[in-house]
């Protein structure tokens, strides 16, 4: 049954675009292991995969892409890419919205999505609006490994995600946006509400690195489900849940090696 579905999928001709934001400024933590993760498991669905790296300039084929993930970045690397984000990505990042793509952008990429990010001088540097959240810049550093509780309207199964965050930001989500989830170990979006992430339509943002997608393939397969606008045939993901569960019970335990 399993190959007859493939050789379908084949058939019909299914491919699946991945636009990698910046894949030279914006890839910190681990970062690339999420697109390594897309890719892997659309593969085993049968999938052709291809990888647009979206670097600053002219993006050709961006109008094509299914699926974008925006990684992380140093303040440098951000200031960097802020200014192309605005003038060369921004219009075909809406349209892509309004068509239908998926977008997971983690901790810069995140921020970068959002209204604004106001610095800790109080100058506020405009984002590009594609969620409804603001950033400011905190004290003190937010660092550690992190276990949340997903929204339940996501239908994830196990509803637990993990990851490592390590930013200053502090981001407060708007009317138009709810949290990927609460938090259970960690600080989340700014420490105080117990909000992690954000979750707009098919809009993916968190600040969970690590890389965030090996540790939670349920994640991964909601993703590509709203890229490709399908249900996907299940996998065997025994192994992957192990360790997602191992890293849950270690944090959740307070047992973590020194």
């Amino acid at each position: 049954m399993a190959a007859a579905i493939l050789e379908d999928v084949r058939a019909l001709g299914h491919r699946l675009t991945i636009g990698w934001l910046y894949s030279d400024l914006m890839n910190i933590y681990g970062d690339r292991g999420n697109i390594q993760t897309l890719i892997q498991r659309a593969r085993w669905r049968g999938l052709e995969v291809r990888v647009l790296e979206l670097g600053k300039g002219a993006s050709e084929g961006i109008e094509t892409v299914d699926v974008f993930f925006f990684g992380g970045g140093q303040d440098k690397e951000q200031e960097l890419v802020y200014d192309d984000l605005l003038e060369t990505k921004a219009i075909h990042l809406a349209n892509a919205m309004q068509r239908g793509a998926a977008f997971l952008a983690v901790c810069g990429g995140y921020q970068l999505l959002g209204h604004y990010y106001q610095t800790a001088q109080g100058e506020r540097l405009p984002g590009i609006g594609l969620l409804d959240v603001r950033t400011v810049a905190g004290g003190k550093r937010c660092i550690g490994d992190v276990v949340i509780e997903s929204d339940a309207e996501l239908g994830l199964q196990p509803r637990t995600l993990v990851g490592f965050e390590n930013h200053s930001g502090r981001t407060y989500l708007g009317d138009g946006v709810r949290p990927l989830g609460r938090v259970r170990r960690g600080n989340g979006n700014n420490g105080e509400d117990g909000s992690e992430g954000a979750v707009s339509g098919n809009i993916f943002g968190t600040y969970l690195h690590g890389s965030l997608l090996p540790k939670n393939p349920h994640l991964t397969d909601l993703i590509l489900s709203r890229a490709l606008n399908r249900e996907l045939e299940p996998l065997d993901d025994s192994l992957e849940l192990a360790a997602h569960n191992w890293i849950k019970d270690r944090e959740l335990s307070g047992s973590r090696r020194a």
